[in-house]
């Protein structure tokens, strides 16, 4: 998750209300995405900032390491095997057409019988060669050869035989260099993992620094996945200063703790597929660990997450799957149900008095669509309407947050429900996206806001309609709104319908203008801020946006 959206092209977006595959938190330690996927890497550097050498091993299901040898070098690089190219500047490639020059060929002579890293490593040192831990077994690799033929002609010199690293095997190497440390491959079975030696340790990749250790997995090729395994308390001080300032209020902070604590414990959407517990982006929530050169923990968000050690969010006794939170609401957070479709007791929206009392950076947004960039962006969905004509707020919700939009076209009308109402005007291409579920297109609040009638059905207008008091009487709305008293209190609902324009599009403009950022759901952040502002404890700040929970 998020704490500031403070640009247009960054939308938070979440996969909530989902059951997850399997326990998030093993033995108290978080597995942590910070590369996989489409941004995997061919090699992965790591760099000691605090501490010295690394061990190479794996980690067990209980997520305990098993070491296997060592290295007393501070700057490696895990590479995936096969065949490597190395440039004039040590960085390793592929191809030869990705620029490398220096060839480390897949073909080498393997020499086996070996019972201990150590004593692979001291045959290694005298033929030149490598240890390496392949297929459960420790052996001594040596030459880097281009063809098998030349591999089979030196296996006779050294006693041994030619082998090819496979798809699912790790090289590492000293950085910048083609002298090569330790081989992993147990065939995709287990992940090569590297523990940075020393206490309190902390490693730079890519330009953050972590604590705790490094997984690589490469269970069917290709690149390299990069995790890193924390411990649980050690990864919610990653998380806060970035979700959230770390100077804020402690009492935010320690909100915020819990908040990022429950989230990773009851998700684990990537564990399935990816073989980590989250991503360290707003897809999950934001995780930089001990921070680069610029945001980083402070003593106050440390001193939040071990005021909070250990606590979590219940429901009914439960630990809850969904402690999400975001931005800011811009005036009221919303029903779970609305937004994702599945009801849940402690995601109830309410109206929100405490965020307007804080500055909100950016709480106001407008932005505006052509008709022809609408109609694109639909069709790039799978949901042409044609050349759009229309788009309307066809239904709020008693808050106030968009619940429904309906797009009006040439070739035919399609209405969106829930967080696809925001998320639909997402578009990279022309940099554009709507912030919140509180919206109003063409200065509008032009839904039909009427007013439900057992939470189902709805009156099309106010004005006539029929209504019975506490005590029985029966009266008759005059005007366009009315008050109600929802589970939230008191609101304004309003009996305005619109209609379809029939090809008006507004000067061939649509603009939206709205409050907040985020899907409105669970803990605002700033309202939380605010909260602690005015001087309420962080189990105040959320009880108060989450219903009927417990924090122990």
């Amino acid at each position: 998750m998020k704490n500031k959206l403070l640009t247009l092209l960054l939308v938070v977006t979440f996969f909530a209300l989902s059951a997850p595959a399997a326990s998030a938190v093993t033995g108290g330690v978080v597995k942590v995405g910070l590369r996989y996927g489409s941004s995997a890497l061919f090699s992965a550097n790591l760099e000691n900032a605090v501490g010295s050498g690394y061990e190479f091993g794996y980690f067990q299901e209980d997520r305990s390491f098993t070491s296997l040898g060592w290295t007393e070098e501070t700057t490696i690089s895990m590479t995936a095997a096969g065949t490597i190219y190395m440039d004039g500047g040590g960085a390793y490639f592929p191809s030869a057409s990705s620029g490398g020059s220096q060839i480390l060929g897949e073909w080498h002579v393997q020499l086996e019988g070996f019972r201990s890293f150590d004593e692979a490593a001291g045959r290694a040192r005298s033929e030149g060669g490598w240890p390496a831990w392949i297929n459960r077994e420790y052996v001594v690799r040596v030459g880097c050869y281009g063809m098998q033929g030349e591999a089979e002609a030196a296996a006779g010199r050294y006693g041994g035989r030619a082998v090819r690293s496979s798809s699912t095997g790790v090289v590492v190497t000293r950085t910048r260099t083609a002298d090569i440390l330790f081989e992993f491959d147990c065939g995709g079975e287990l992940a090569l993992g590297v523990r940075p030696s020393g206490r309190d340790t902390s490693t730079w990749f890519k330009g953050y620094k972590y604590g705790g250790s490094f997984e690589y997995p490469r269970p069917n090729g290709g690149n390299l996945s990069v995790v890193n395994v924390i411990g649980l308390e050690d990864y919610v001080k990653g998380v806060i200063p970035y979700e959230m300032g770390g100077e804020w209020p402690l009492e935010a902070l320690e909100a915020q703790a819990v908040c990022a604590r429950t989230f990773v414990q009851g998700h684990s959407k990537h564990l399935r597929d990816s073989g980590f517990d989250v991503c360290n982006g707003v897809d999950c929530q934001v995780y930089n660990g001990h921070g680069s050169g610029g945001a980083s923990p402070s003593e106050t968000s440390d001193r939040a997450v071990e005021n909070t050690a250990g606590l979590c969010i219940y429901y009914n006794g439960t630990l809850v799957q969904d402690a999400v939170y975001h931005s800011s609401d811009g005036g009221a957070t919303e029903d779970g149900g609305n937004v994702w479709g599945t009801e849940t007791g402690y995601l109830k929206g309410k109206t929100d008095p405490y965020e307007p009392q804080t500055t909100v950076p950016n709480n106001h947004y407008s932005v505006t669509y052509t008709a022809s960039e609408l109609s694109w962006i639909l069709d790039q969905k799978g949901h042409s309407v044609g050349t759009v004509q229309d788009v309307y707020v066809s239904e709020y919700t008693p808050l106030g947050n968009v619940k429904q939009v309906t797009f009006v076209g040439t070739g035919g009308t399609k209405t969106f429900t829930g967080d696809d109402c925001r998320m639909i005007f997402y578009s990279s291409t022309y940099q554009k996206s709507v912030g919140s579920m509180r919206f109003e297109i063409n200065g509008r609040r032009s839904g039909s806001g009427g007013l439900f009638v057992n939470g189902t059905g709805q009156l099309s207008a106010l004005d006539g309609a029929s209504v019975i008091s506490g005590s029985g009487t029966i009266g008759t709305l005059r005007g366009s709104s009315a008050s109600a008293v929802t589970s939230s209190g008191t609101v304004t609902v309003s009996g305005e319908v619109r209609q379809p324009t029939g090809g008006e599009n507004h000067g061939g403009n649509f603009v939206i203008t709205g409050t907040g950022n985020g899907h409105n759901v669970g803990m605002s952040q700033y309202g939380a801020k605010a909260m602690a502002e005015l001087g309420y404890s962080s189990q105040e700040i959320l009880n108060f946006y989450y219903t009927d929970i417990t924090i122990r």
